[in-house]
């Protein structure tokens, strides 16, 4: 599974997530940070919302039958680590289970 945080440099708030996430080692997700600002579109979106996370469910096969990213809920900066995780968690589905 993918996580994608749209992002853009100098965002303290997107910083601070994506250290969080990426010391969670309970689940298994590979991390894509989206500079907002290299596409207008993900800068329409997202401007005034970042850091935004969606959880991307692609199961890797040669025909593309992924649905759309689930945009996850607005995370707390004071969030702890553990309290990411756990919310994460509420939205994972792993197929090896």
């Amino acid at each position: 599974m993918r996580l994608i945080l749209y992002s853009k440099p100098g965002c303290h708030l997107c910083e601070g997530l994506q250290e969080k996430l990426e010391q969670i080692t309970s689940l298994k997700f590979d991390l894509e940070v989206r500079d907002i600002t290299t596409r207008d579109d993900w800068f329409q979106q997202y401007q005034y919302e970042i850091p935004v996370l969606c959880l991307d469910l692609y199961t890797p096969s040669p025909i593309p039958s992924s649905p759309s990213p689930i945009r996850l809920p607005r995370i707390s900066p004071r969030a702890s680590v553990q309290q990411v995780e756990q919310m994460l968690q509420k939205y994972w589905h792993d197929p090896a289970q």
